[in-house]
């Protein structure tokens, strides 16, 4: 669509339902309004109280550039740049998962068990942090903490660490760029407990984790938002789903505190695997179910006496 000189707002989000509308987008109306509130920095209702407002063809032809990333399957907050998470506004981009109010979930579990131990300063280790929306959440609500988020992409900590600029929580984090799935001999993942840049020294009192978790082979049956233009490395969990899982439990015997927390996020579909998993390993699990009761987050406590691995 080409647009040869001013028109109303009005008649540009008329533009924008439209064509949504003809690339069955869920939401037309929805979308193509919060496309044109970013677009013009203004809420919802003003677009309607200034719909006879003549929009300039510069944002106009911005607006309709937008109008046809969404089109073609780019998700709103990749465009937009923005998405809501624990009521903080996060800055996201295709090097990170777009945060989803079911981990808000996870966050609220992890913010109950920190109720218990107001006394003391909480060390806490988020793996795989990607836009930081766990672990800056936590470091936002749990005042006497400290929050050490690894991932191993280094843009998605370049985005995690603005956010937690934006926040103003810097203070309380230490990003790491990392594998966890790394096995080399000396085990890197010994820098949380030695490296002085990680500010904490020690037992973790909880480790947090929304990992990859969709199998291998169900990642091109996926909604295209998400199988197109979403980071792969944060989806894919291996052929069944929980080589992410297997691994931070075993890794979790040494680097958390007796009696400390192991909380995920899940599949719709494994949440009684995983706490299988966890219970093997003697930890106290319990399973919470997201809005829609689905099992979304297992957490357990860890046992009083453990083995290092």
């Amino acid at each position: 669509m080409l647009i040869d000189g001013n028109i109303s707002l009005k008649n540009l989000f008329d533009m924008g339902i439209s064509s949504l509308r003809k690339a069955e987008i869920d939401a037309p109306v929805l979308e193509a309004g919060v496309l044109l509130c970013n677009l013009l920095n203004i809420n919802r209702a003003l677009l309607y109280a200034k719909s006879d407002e003549i929009i300039s063809p510069d944002k106009s032809a911005k607006y309709l550039k937008w109008i046809r990333r969404r089109s073609e399957g780019t998700p709103l907050q990749y465009i937009t740049g923005h998405q809501e998470f624990m009521s903080l506004d996060f800055r996201v981009t295709p090097d990170v998962l777009i945060p989803r109010q079911d981990t808000e979930i996870l966050v609220e579990t992890v913010i109950e068990y920190a109720k218990q131990s107001l006394d003391k300063q909480l060390k806490i280790l988020d793996i795989g942090t990607g836009s930081g929306c766990i672990s800056i959440s936590l470091a936002y609500y749990i005042k006497n903490c400290f929050v050490t988020a690894i991932d191993i992409s280094q843009n998605a900590l370049k985005v995690a660490q603005s956010n937690a600029a934006a926040i103003k929580v810097s203070d309380k984090l230490s990003f790491i760029e990392m594998d966890i799935l790394s096995h080399k001999e000396d085990g890197n993942i010994d820098i949380l407990q030695e490296s002085p840049s990680t500010k904490v020294f020690g037992d973790f009192h909880i480790i947090v984790s929304n990992p990859p978790y969709i199998p291998s082979g169900e990642i091109p049956f996926l909604q295209r938002e998400v199988r197109d233009h979403e980071p792969k490395g944060a989806l894919d969990g291996g052929m069944d789903g929980l080589n992410f899982y297997r691994e931070i439990i075993l890794r979790s015997k040494s680097l958390l505190a007796q009696g400390g927390l192991l909380a995920f996020e899940t599949g719709y579909n494994q949440a009684h695997v995983v706490k299988e998993l966890m219970a093997k390993e003697s930890f106290d699990v319990s399973i919470h179910n997201d809005l829609s009761g689905i099992p979304r987050v297992v957490a357990g406590i860890s046992p009083l006496t453990r083995s290092k691995t």
